[in-house]
């Protein structure tokens, strides 16, 4: 008789019952003079020493401006030093951070401005094509909780940094006693399929934790130094990077504002990197660069690749060629902050290829039949569901939508279909829900449909992914025009929602009908316009990357 699909973690390593702030004070305390943090575009370096007396700076300068536990800080730039100071200064006083993805535009800020009641946001003045002054001040008037944005690298940063004079380190202590570790720290928007982005809300005890044990597994000591190149506005960069780092007293490297391959293998080389993260995509590009054998990558050992399965030749290529014997595959979701499967150390290359691990220490997981909600055999499909210190309190101010999710009995209904092996590893096998990964970001295709329909000339609308050899899934959207409406191409669409959605979320393809196909019920059926779409767009060789 099979087991059934259910696995725990077990684990002799107790989980940390404390804030992000003492945790980074006892960090302080025992690895005070190595390197905490380095940012390569600078040449700006920090010991645990200075590291901790700049979180603290601008702890008592964000209460000096009246931020209040529970109150909602945004910060809305690339990764930067600036960034990870932030985040641990809003921990430190109880106020909570809101991630905002620097590719938003006007559209998404607003919206998550106004969601969460954001009362002071921390931004970057410009990056790449962006100007996010003048997209502040674009949805300003549309945002009245929004009472002031702090620009960095502006003299706005010195005087923030400057009114830490007018409140003390007692004052700073006594907030700190006030903090629960199952307070809410954190938001982070995920693509909803109402339309609108969730606030997935998280605690200390969340993320400190799921930091810490992603590290474990890979063995992290406070020798190790983190090259990260992926964003820290998502979990992947803030949690199991960030926090994963400061819970060991290692090292955490940043190579630039935004992934750029070459910046990232000078990083490694220059700063004896031992670890670096990446989503596939990412991998493939540092591969791909033509002097790659001029870097030495020789101090390397471990890292993390998540976000979409990893083709087998570069997990050969990073083990045998970036000297990463020991990198591990993770599966999650921002909801479960975010990692719920881990491969080990030393598993193969079968494992590491073909499975996204076993279940994470003291979290458990189950395989669910959708229809009836009980367990399956190991060995056939079902929901993977999740429950323990990593799912989230919940979708901020939203209940319904949190009920939605997790059930009475606290188990997280990921919405993905998944096989659990007879040794407890886990295959992600396919969504029930219609969710795109582009190059490792989730895309909710209604939320790009319900903003399409604000098109004059569009009266129907579908998106789906379709398959693409770079980043695994593209978008395309399958449009009926109004009566006598003028043709409509991809360009037009781009052109449309350029500015408006963040460019990942635009789609590539548009193939204009006069209808959908449908159930006989009237559902719309996604996976025969998927197989259409690949027909028609000559996608057949770019199948099964997705």
């Amino acid at each position: 008789m099979s087991l059934p699909s259910y696995a725990s973690g077990v684990s002799d390593v107790p989980l940390l019952g404390e804030t992000i702030g003492g945790n980074l004070r006892r960090t302080v305390a025992e690895h005070g003079e190595r390197e905490a943090l380095v940012e390569m575009a600078s040449g700006r370096r920090w010991t645990y020493t200075e590291f901790g007396a700049a979180v603290d700076t601008l702890a008592r300068g964000l209460m000096a401006r009246g931020i209040g536990k529970g109150d909602r800080v945004g910060i809305w730039a690339p990764n930067c030093a600036e960034w990870t100071i932030t985040q641990y200064a809003t921990a430190t006083i109880g106020a909570i951070l809101v991630n905002i993805n620097p590719a938003y535009r006007t559209h998404e800020l607003a919206y998550a401005l106004n969601q969460s009641g954001v009362r002071l946001l921390v931004s970057a003045t410009e990056f790449k094509t962006s100007d996010y002054r003048a997209m502040v001040e674009q949805v300003r008037p549309d945002c009245p909780s929004l009472e002031e944005t702090i620009y960095i690298g502006t003299p706005d940063w010195d005087v923030l940094l400057a009114m830490a004079e007018a409140t003390g380190e007692d004052a700073l202590r006594e907030r700190e006693a006030e903090l629960a570790f199952d307070d809410p720290i954190n938001i982070q928007y995920t693509s909803g399929t109402t339309g609108f982005p969730k606030g997935a809300t998280l605690s200390h005890h969340n993320i400190l934790n799921n930091g810490y044990f992603v590290t474990e597994l890979i063995g992290f000591t406070a020798d190790d130094r983190l090259c990260i190149p992926v964003p820290f506005y998502h979990c992947f960069g803030m949690v199991m990077a960030n926090l994963g780092c400061t819970t060991h007293g290692a090292c955490m490297v940043i190579p630039a504002p935004a992934f750029d391959p070459k910046a990232t293998l000078q990083a490694v080389q220059d700063e004896a990197c031992t670890g670096l993260y990446g989503v596939p995509t990412m991998f493939i590009a540092e591969l791909g660069l033509p002097d790659f054998d001029a870097y030495d990558l020789s101090s390397l050992r471990t890292g993390v690749m998540a976000g979409s399965p990893c083709p087998i030749e570069v997990m050969k290529r990073c083990v045998a060629d970036m000297h990463m014997a020991e990198v591990a595959i993770c599966y999650g979701m921002t909801e479960t902050s975010p990692v719920s499967t881990q491969t080990r150390r030393d598993d193969d290359l079968d494992r590491r290829t073909s499975t996204v691990g076993q279940v994470m220490p003291h979290v458990e997981v189950k395989l669910v039949d959708p229809a009836t909600g009980l367990v399956v055999p190991r060995g056939e499909t079902g929901e993977l569901c999740t429950r323990g210190y990593s799912v989230m309190l919940g979708y901020w101010d939203e209940p319904d939508k949190t009920a939605e999710a997790i059930d009475r009995a606290r188990w997280m209904h990921t919405g993905d279909l998944a096989v659990m092996r007879d040794d407890g590893y886990v295959n992600i096998v396919g969504r029930i829900k219609d969710m795109v990964i582009r190059g490792g970001e989730n895309v909710y295709p209604r939320e790009i449909e319900e903003f399409l329909y604000t098109h004059p000339e569009i009266a129907d609308v579908q998106v789906i992914g379709v398959p693409d050899r770079k980043y695994g899934e593209e978008l395309c959207a399958w449009i009926k025009l109004k009566d006598g409406a003028e043709e409509l191409d991809a360009a037009q669409v781009r052109e449309f929602a350029t500015g408006k959605l963040a460019h990942y979320k635009i789609p590539k393809y548009v193939l204009l009908v006069d209808d959908f196909p449908m159930t006989v019920t009237g559902k719309i059926r996604k996976v025969e316009m998927r197989a259409k779409s690949v027909e028609l767009l000559g996608l057949d060789a770019a199948e099964g990357t997705a």
